[in-house]
């Protein structure tokens, strides 16, 4: 089981689940849910190397970016992964 801790409040997730519906319930805007839009940017305190591999919709949106994702694009491969928005 993988944890995701969405400022400072703790979920334990599947490996490999996506974390948009834990982030979407935690209060943290969608729209798009394409990787588009740019709604749902969350910042990656720790445990980046934990989340699925950057998608295009990603790298078009944030470009080198090294702490944030968009939500609505990310896994949780494993382990823990600390976000805030």
């Amino acid at each position: 089981m993988a944890k995701l801790v969405i400022n400072d409040d703790e979920v334990e997730l599947s490996d490999g689940e996506a974390i948009k519906d834990t982030c979407e319930d935690a209060g943290i805007p969608f729209a798009c849910e394409e990787g588009v839009c740019g709604t749902c940017v969350i910042e990656v305190d720790e445990g980046m190397e934990n989340l699925s591999p950057f998608t295009q919709e990603e790298d078009d949106f944030l470009g080198e970016m090294d702490n944030e994702r968009l939500a609505c694009q990310c896994k949780i491969n494993k382990g823990c992964v600390k976000i805030t928005f």
